[in-house]
């Protein structure tokens, strides 16, 4: 498991009210949610006009999946009409980073080895089955890092 973090500051020039500045914010969640099925949300600079401090994150089986959907995601950020992406920064970090990832708050393990490896088998067991599934209806195939649409797009489980 991999997870990406996107921070970034959005200038919008053209705003004249926070209700316009929230207009273009929704924009932009909406439009990053439905395309790339990433979680967006505004963090930072809420009660400026002018300007909205934002991140979003995703979840993929790969480093290479997340950094490929966060560079997608940056291009579109840069050719925004309604504003201009300002001071943007990605993060990749492991699932095994995370300091409750795979113990408790104890430190303890939370599965025993035998229990991760059965885990690990029963899980490549359901994704085959879904492959073949999915592969013999002729719609399209689903990997590791989730399913990818007919444009490219990631529709696998994200934040």
């Amino acid at each position: 498991m991999h997870i990406g973090v996107l921070q970034f500051v959005l200038l919008i020039r053209g705003s004249e009210s926070i209700k316009d500045k929230r207009r273009v914010v929704r924009s932009v969640k909406d439009r990053l949610h439905r395309e790339h099925q990433i979680s967006v949300a505004e963090v930072a600079h809420l009660d400026s006009m002018h300007s909205a401090g934002m991140a979003a994150a995703v979840v993929a089986g790969s480093a290479a999946r997340v950094k490929e959907i966060l560079d997608v995601v940056r291009a579109k950020l840069e050719g925004l009409h309604d504003a201009e992406l300002r001071n943007c920064h990605a993060e990749v970090l492991s699932g095994e980073q995370l300091p409750l990832a795979f113990a408790d708050e104890t430190g303890e393990p939370l599965w025993s080895e035998q229990e991760r490896r059965e885990m690990e088998a029963r899980g490549a067991e359901a994704l085959g089955e879904e492959e073949l599934a999915v592969g013999q209806s002729g719609v399209e195939e689903l990997g590791a890092e989730g399913a990818v649409g007919e444009r490219g797009d990631h529709t696998g489980d994200t934040a």
